[in-house]
């Protein structure tokens, strides 16, 4: 019996292959290639390449305090982290310090997290979480001092850049295997 949904498939399956049938030859392989869409151009490939390695390479020019950074948190964390990274609804970002061998980890900012420089490359690319993207690098800069400073790992009068970002020790910071091919 032919039904709606069937004849909804065999015209996306004919389509689909009608699409493939229009495709070109690979630049290399020689293997044809879907004529969907076109290469990116270098300014955008450039644009989606934000990526923070531990070393702080690729960490953008601005700063921020840990007294600004508590202001960004206020407005664009607090809802979900609770108020001083505690947590509610979302997972708490202080606290857990010692409690990674226990039956009950509590894997936050202080306890758990390995490089400064990589807090703030997810910060940057996920959060707020209904705005990933949207902070300045100011915004972030402040951000990642003020929860680095809720978790004692700086001093309430630091300020991170992309100089003394890197320089962050971490209390985890030993506790992964570095599995870069250098």
């Amino acid at each position: 019996m032919f039904s709606h949904k069937n004849a909804i498939a065999v015209l996306v399956l004919a389509a689909l292959a009608g699409a493939c049938a229009s495709s070109t030859t690979g630049p290399s392989s020689g293997t044809a290639v879907p004529a969907f869409g076109r290469a990116a151009t270098a300014q955008e490939v450039a644009a989606w390449d934000i990526s923070i390695s531990p070393s702080g390479a690729g960490l953008p020019a601005g700063g921020g305090t840990v007294k600004q950074g508590e202001g960004v948190y206020v407005a664009q964390c607090q809802a979900c982290h609770g108020p001083k990274g505690g947590g509610k609804p979302a997972d708490p970002l202080v606290g857990g310090v010692g409690s990674l061998a226990t039956d009950k980890p509590v894997r936050t900012v202080g306890s758990y997290w390995p490089y400064a420089t990589t807090l703030f490359d997810y910060t940057r690319r996920a959060m707020p979480a209904t705005k990933p993207l949207s902070l300045t690098n100011d915004e972030l800069y402040a951000v990642t001092a003020y929860l680095l400073y809720l978790n004692g790992i700086i001093a309430e009068d630091a300020v991170m850049n992309a100089q003394t970002l890197p320089q962050v020790k971490m209390p985890n910071g030993d506790g992964f295997v570095d599995w870069s091919r250098k």
